[in-house]
Protein backbone atom coordinates (compact mmCIF):
# COMPACT_ATOMS: atom_id res chain seq x y z
CA UNK A 1 0.00 0.00 0.00
CA UNK A 2 1.21 3.53 -0.70
CA UNK A 3 1.59 5.72 2.36
CA UNK A 4 -0.08 9.07 1.66
CA UNK A 5 -1.53 10.10 4.98
CA UNK A 6 1.65 11.54 6.44
CA UNK A 7 4.10 11.70 3.56
CA UNK A 8 4.31 14.72 1.30
CA UNK A 9 3.26 14.22 -2.28
CA UNK A 10 6.88 14.20 -3.45
CA UNK A 11 7.75 11.50 -0.92
CA UNK A 12 4.73 9.50 -1.89
CA UNK A 13 5.19 9.91 -5.62
CA UNK A 14 8.86 8.88 -5.54
CA UNK A 15 8.01 5.27 -4.67
CA UNK A 16 5.04 5.17 -7.03
CA UNK A 17 7.08 6.66 -9.88
CA UNK A 18 9.69 3.95 -9.51
CA UNK A 19 6.99 1.27 -9.78
CA UNK A 20 5.46 2.97 -12.82
CA UNK A 21 8.88 3.24 -14.45
CA UNK A 22 9.59 -0.44 -13.89
CA UNK A 23 6.23 -1.42 -15.37
CA UNK A 24 6.67 0.82 -18.44
CA UNK A 25 10.14 -0.60 -18.98
CA UNK A 26 8.76 -4.13 -18.85
CA UNK A 27 5.94 -3.36 -21.27
CA UNK A 28 8.36 -1.97 -23.86
CA UNK A 29 10.65 -4.98 -24.01
CA UNK A 30 9.09 -5.90 -27.33
CA UNK A 31 9.37 -9.12 -29.35
CA UNK A 32 11.98 -9.49 -32.12
CA UNK A 33 9.47 -8.71 -34.88
CA UNK A 34 9.41 -5.08 -33.69
CA UNK A 35 12.20 -3.30 -35.62
CA UNK A 36 14.95 -2.29 -33.17
CA UNK A 37 14.90 1.35 -34.27
CA UNK A 38 11.13 1.56 -33.73
CA UNK A 39 11.48 -0.05 -30.29
CA UNK A 40 14.17 2.49 -29.48
CA UNK A 41 11.89 5.39 -30.50
CA UNK A 42 9.03 4.00 -28.39
CA UNK A 43 11.21 3.62 -25.33
CA UNK A 44 12.92 6.98 -25.88
CA UNK A 45 9.59 8.78 -25.60
CA UNK A 46 7.75 6.63 -23.08
CA UNK A 47 10.60 6.23 -20.60
CA UNK A 48 11.78 9.85 -20.75
CA UNK A 49 11.69 11.50 -17.32
CA UNK A 50 8.30 13.07 -16.74
CA UNK A 51 5.82 13.96 -14.03
CA UNK A 52 3.66 10.86 -14.69
CA UNK A 53 0.65 12.67 -13.24
CA UNK A 54 -1.85 10.65 -15.23
CA UNK A 55 -0.63 7.19 -14.14
CA UNK A 56 -0.26 8.52 -10.60
CA UNK A 57 -3.89 9.60 -10.74
CA UNK A 58 -4.95 6.09 -11.72
CA UNK A 59 -3.06 4.55 -8.80
CA UNK A 60 -4.03 7.14 -6.19
CA UNK A 61 -7.67 7.02 -7.22
CA UNK A 62 -7.75 3.25 -7.03
CA UNK A 63 -6.28 3.33 -3.57
CA UNK A 64 -8.62 6.12 -2.45
CA UNK A 65 -11.52 3.88 -3.45
CA UNK A 66 -10.24 0.85 -1.57
CA UNK A 67 -8.34 -0.82 -4.43
CA UNK A 68 -4.66 -1.62 -4.77
CA UNK A 69 -1.91 -0.33 -7.03
CA UNK A 70 -0.97 -3.73 -8.42
CA UNK A 71 -4.39 -4.20 -9.98
CA UNK A 72 -4.41 -0.63 -11.29
CA UNK A 73 -0.85 -0.61 -12.70
CA UNK A 74 -1.78 -1.87 -16.21
CA UNK A 75 -4.32 0.95 -16.54
CA UNK A 76 -1.78 3.47 -15.25
CA UNK A 77 0.70 2.36 -17.91
CA UNK A 78 -1.95 2.40 -20.64
CA UNK A 79 -2.83 6.00 -19.83
CA UNK A 80 0.84 7.01 -19.94
CA UNK A 81 1.24 5.27 -23.31
CA UNK A 82 -1.62 7.29 -24.77
CA UNK A 83 -0.18 10.47 -23.26
CA UNK A 84 3.28 9.74 -24.72
CA UNK A 85 1.77 9.04 -28.15
CA UNK A 86 -0.08 12.36 -28.03
CA UNK A 87 3.12 14.24 -27.14
CA UNK A 88 5.07 12.64 -29.98
CA UNK A 89 2.41 13.62 -32.50
CA UNK A 90 1.86 17.10 -31.00
CA UNK A 91 5.57 17.83 -31.37
CA UNK A 92 5.65 17.03 -35.10
CA UNK A 93 6.36 19.84 -37.57
CA UNK A 94 2.82 19.55 -38.95
CA UNK A 95 1.43 20.35 -35.48
CA UNK A 96 3.27 22.29 -32.75
CA UNK A 97 6.72 21.79 -34.30
CA UNK A 98 8.59 21.48 -31.01
CA UNK A 99 12.22 20.44 -30.81
CA UNK A 100 12.48 19.89 -27.03
CA UNK A 101 10.40 17.68 -24.73
CA UNK A 102 11.15 16.58 -21.17
CA UNK A 103 14.58 18.15 -21.46
CA UNK A 104 15.56 16.16 -24.53
CA UNK A 105 15.22 16.51 -28.30
CA UNK A 106 11.75 15.50 -29.43
CA UNK A 107 11.20 12.07 -30.95
CA UNK A 108 11.09 13.26 -34.56
CA UNK A 109 14.32 15.22 -34.08
CA UNK A 110 16.10 12.05 -33.05
CA UNK A 111 14.39 9.40 -35.16
CA UNK A 112 12.84 11.34 -38.05
CA UNK A 113 9.21 12.21 -38.70
CA UNK A 114 8.12 8.88 -40.19
CA UNK A 115 9.43 6.79 -37.32
CA UNK A 116 8.04 9.27 -34.78
CA UNK A 117 4.57 8.88 -36.28
CA UNK A 118 4.94 5.09 -36.12
CA UNK A 119 6.21 5.20 -32.52
CA UNK A 120 3.11 7.20 -31.57
CA UNK A 121 0.87 4.78 -33.46
CA UNK A 122 2.50 1.84 -31.66
CA UNK A 123 2.06 3.38 -28.21
CA UNK A 124 -1.62 4.07 -28.85
CA UNK A 125 -2.32 0.49 -29.85
CA UNK A 126 -0.13 -0.93 -27.07
CA UNK A 127 -2.27 0.91 -24.53
CA UNK A 128 -5.34 -1.06 -25.51
CA UNK A 129 -3.38 -4.31 -25.67
CA UNK A 130 -2.25 -3.77 -22.09
CA UNK A 131 -5.74 -2.88 -20.86
CA UNK A 132 -7.47 -5.79 -22.57
CA UNK A 133 -4.88 -8.36 -21.51
CA UNK A 134 -3.84 -7.31 -18.02
CA UNK A 135 -6.85 -5.66 -16.35
CA UNK A 136 -9.06 -8.14 -14.53
CA UNK A 137 -11.83 -9.20 -14.65
CA UNK A 138 -12.49 -9.09 -18.40
CA UNK A 139 -15.69 -7.06 -17.94
CA UNK A 140 -13.76 -4.29 -16.19
CA UNK A 141 -11.06 -4.47 -18.89
CA UNK A 142 -13.67 -3.95 -21.59
CA UNK A 143 -15.14 -0.98 -19.74
CA UNK A 144 -11.66 0.51 -19.33
CA UNK A 145 -10.98 0.14 -23.07
CA UNK A 146 -14.22 1.96 -23.86
CA UNK A 147 -13.47 4.83 -21.49
CA UNK A 148 -9.91 5.26 -22.75
CA UNK A 149 -11.00 5.11 -26.39
CA UNK A 150 -13.53 7.88 -25.76
CA UNK A 151 -10.99 10.02 -23.93
CA UNK A 152 -8.39 9.63 -26.69
CA UNK A 153 -10.85 10.00 -29.55
CA UNK A 154 -12.24 12.66 -31.88
CA UNK A 155 -14.64 14.17 -29.36
CA UNK A 156 -11.98 14.49 -26.66
CA UNK A 157 -8.14 14.43 -26.94
CA UNK A 158 -7.89 14.43 -30.73
CA UNK A 159 -10.74 16.89 -31.17
CA UNK A 160 -9.26 19.24 -28.58
CA UNK A 161 -5.91 19.15 -30.37
CA UNK A 162 -7.62 19.93 -33.69
CA UNK A 163 -9.35 22.97 -32.21
CA UNK A 164 -6.17 24.01 -30.39
CA UNK A 165 -4.30 24.10 -33.69
CA UNK A 166 -7.01 26.45 -34.92
CA UNK A 167 -7.21 28.34 -31.60
CA UNK A 168 -5.50 31.61 -32.40
CA UNK A 169 -5.80 34.59 -30.07
CA UNK A 170 -7.76 36.39 -32.78
CA UNK A 171 -10.65 34.07 -32.00
CA UNK A 172 -10.44 34.73 -28.25
CA UNK A 173 -13.30 33.44 -26.15
CA UNK A 174 -13.12 31.89 -22.68
CA UNK A 175 -15.82 29.36 -23.47
CA UNK A 176 -13.93 28.16 -26.54
CA UNK A 177 -10.64 28.03 -24.64
CA UNK A 178 -12.12 25.96 -21.82
CA UNK A 179 -13.83 23.66 -24.34
CA UNK A 180 -10.48 23.03 -26.05
CA UNK A 181 -8.69 22.10 -22.86
CA UNK A 182 -11.58 20.17 -21.34
CA UNK A 183 -10.92 17.78 -24.24
CA UNK A 184 -7.22 18.16 -25.06
CA UNK A 185 -5.97 18.11 -21.47
CA UNK A 186 -8.90 17.40 -19.18
CA UNK A 187 -10.11 14.24 -20.89
CA UNK A 188 -6.95 12.30 -20.03
CA UNK A 189 -7.08 13.48 -16.41
CA UNK A 190 -10.72 12.45 -16.22
CA UNK A 191 -10.15 9.02 -17.70
CA UNK A 192 -7.19 8.39 -15.40
CA UNK A 193 -9.50 8.93 -12.45
CA UNK A 194 -12.29 6.89 -13.99
CA UNK A 195 -10.05 3.90 -14.68
CA UNK A 196 -8.72 3.92 -11.14
CA UNK A 197 -12.28 4.09 -9.81
CA UNK A 198 -13.52 1.33 -12.11
CA UNK A 199 -10.73 -1.07 -11.15
CA UNK A 200 -11.35 -0.38 -7.46
CA UNK A 201 -15.11 -0.86 -7.95
CA UNK A 202 -15.84 2.59 -6.55
CA UNK A 203 -19.32 3.40 -5.35
CA UNK A 204 -21.60 5.82 -7.17
CA UNK A 205 -21.00 8.40 -4.43
CA UNK A 206 -17.23 8.09 -4.80
CA UNK A 207 -17.41 8.36 -8.60
CA UNK A 208 -19.56 11.47 -8.41
CA UNK A 209 -17.07 13.20 -6.13
CA UNK A 210 -14.16 12.11 -8.32
CA UNK A 211 -15.82 13.44 -11.48
CA UNK A 212 -16.02 16.93 -9.96
CA UNK A 213 -12.43 16.65 -8.75
CA UNK A 214 -11.16 15.57 -12.17
CA UNK A 215 -12.97 18.30 -14.09
CA UNK A 216 -11.42 21.01 -11.98
CA UNK A 217 -7.98 19.42 -11.74
CA UNK A 218 -7.61 19.08 -15.51
CA UNK A 219 -8.54 22.69 -16.20
CA UNK A 220 -6.32 23.98 -13.40
CA UNK A 221 -3.40 21.95 -14.78
CA UNK A 222 -3.78 23.61 -18.17
CA UNK A 223 -4.00 27.12 -16.69
CA UNK A 224 -0.79 26.50 -14.73
CA UNK A 225 0.78 25.08 -17.89
CA UNK A 226 -0.08 28.29 -19.74
CA UNK A 227 1.31 30.39 -16.88
CA UNK A 228 4.57 28.42 -16.96
CA UNK A 229 4.83 29.03 -20.68
CA UNK A 230 4.73 32.76 -19.89
CA UNK A 231 7.09 32.92 -16.92
CA UNK A 232 8.52 29.45 -16.38
CA UNK A 233 12.17 28.38 -16.47
CA UNK A 234 13.03 26.43 -19.62
CA UNK A 235 15.49 24.19 -17.80
CA UNK A 236 12.89 23.20 -15.23
CA UNK A 237 10.17 22.88 -17.85
CA UNK A 238 12.28 20.71 -20.14
CA UNK A 239 10.74 22.47 -23.13
CA UNK A 240 10.88 25.84 -24.76
CA UNK A 241 8.99 28.60 -22.90
CA UNK A 242 7.06 31.38 -24.62
CA UNK A 243 6.20 29.25 -27.65
CA UNK A 244 2.45 29.70 -27.31
CA UNK A 245 2.70 33.49 -27.41
CA UNK A 246 5.15 33.30 -30.30
CA UNK A 247 2.60 31.35 -32.29
CA UNK A 248 -0.32 33.59 -31.30
CA UNK A 249 -2.11 30.69 -29.65
CA UNK A 250 -5.13 31.19 -27.45
CA UNK A 251 -4.06 30.81 -23.79
CA UNK A 252 -5.46 31.65 -20.37
CA UNK A 253 -2.88 34.37 -19.52
CA UNK A 254 -3.27 35.80 -23.00
CA UNK A 255 -7.02 36.00 -22.61
CA UNK A 256 -7.49 36.71 -18.88
CA UNK A 257 -4.10 38.11 -17.81
CA UNK A 258 -1.59 36.48 -15.48
CA UNK A 259 -3.21 37.54 -12.17
CA UNK A 260 -6.71 36.41 -13.10
CA UNK A 261 -5.32 33.14 -14.48
CA UNK A 262 -3.54 32.48 -11.19
CA UNK A 263 -6.70 33.30 -9.23
CA UNK A 264 -8.77 30.99 -11.41
CA UNK A 265 -6.29 28.11 -11.07
CA UNK A 266 -6.29 28.50 -7.29
CA UNK A 267 -10.08 28.53 -7.19
CA UNK A 268 -10.30 25.38 -9.30
CA UNK A 269 -7.86 23.53 -7.07
CA UNK A 270 -9.79 24.63 -3.98
CA UNK A 271 -12.98 23.30 -5.57
CA UNK A 272 -11.24 20.05 -6.52
CA UNK A 273 -10.09 19.52 -2.95
CA UNK A 274 -13.55 20.31 -1.61
CA UNK A 275 -15.11 17.82 -4.02
CA UNK A 276 -13.23 14.88 -2.48
CA UNK A 277 -13.51 15.96 1.14
CA UNK A 278 -16.35 13.48 1.65
CA UNK A 279 -14.01 10.60 0.75
CA UNK A 280 -12.12 11.09 4.01
CA UNK A 281 -8.48 10.23 4.82
CA UNK A 282 -8.24 7.77 1.93
CA UNK A 283 -8.33 10.72 -0.47
CA UNK A 284 -5.28 12.44 1.01
CA UNK A 285 -3.15 11.37 -1.94
CA UNK A 286 -5.58 13.04 -4.35
CA UNK A 287 -5.64 16.14 -2.18
CA UNK A 288 -1.83 16.29 -2.19
CA UNK A 289 -1.69 15.81 -5.94
CA UNK A 290 -4.09 18.73 -6.45
CA UNK A 291 -1.83 20.99 -4.40
CA UNK A 292 1.20 19.78 -6.36
CA UNK A 293 -0.48 20.74 -9.63
CA UNK A 294 -0.95 24.29 -8.41
CA UNK A 295 2.56 24.61 -6.96
CA UNK A 296 4.53 22.97 -9.75
CA UNK A 297 7.28 24.72 -11.69
CA UNK A 298 7.47 22.32 -14.60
Amino acid sequence: MMETSTASFSEFSASALASIGDALDSYTKLPPDCPPRLCEAIRYSLLAPGKRLRPLLVLITAEACGGNIEAAMPAACAVEMVHAYSLIHDDLPCMDDDDLRRGRPTCHKVFGEALAVLAGDALLTMAFEVLSRDVRPARVAADCCLELARAAGPAALVGGQADDLDGTAAAADIGRLEAIHRRKTGAMFQVSIRLGAMIARASRRQRSALEKYGQRLGLAFQIVDDLLDVGGDEKALGKRAGKDADRGKLTFPGLLGVDESRRRAGQLIAEARAAIASLGPQAEGLEALARAVLERNH
